[in-house]
């Protein structure tokens, strides 16, 4: 006999939080939204010439694993 959708997910999350999970919700930036792009250009824009993202960015270029990149 088939189950229906919702006993299908309560199931599933029930596994879930036995295996010591437990569900959250995050609410994001939406990518698609008019606008977006212009907002991202702005705020990079305005952090340019900060001490703090360059030596931010520094770090980052110091750390990050490139191996293997093309």
């Amino acid at each position: 006999m088939m189950t229906s959708t919702s006993e299908r997910v309560q199931k599933h999350r029930a596994v879930l939080r036995a295996a010591g999970l437990r569900p959250v919700q995050i609410w994001v930036p939406d990518t698609r939204r008019a606008g977006f792009d212009k907002e991202c250009r702005r705020q990079s824009f305005a952090l340019r010439e900060d001490v703090s993202e360059q030596e931010t960015l520094g770090w980052l270029e110091a750390v990050a694993d490139t191996d293997g990149w093309k």
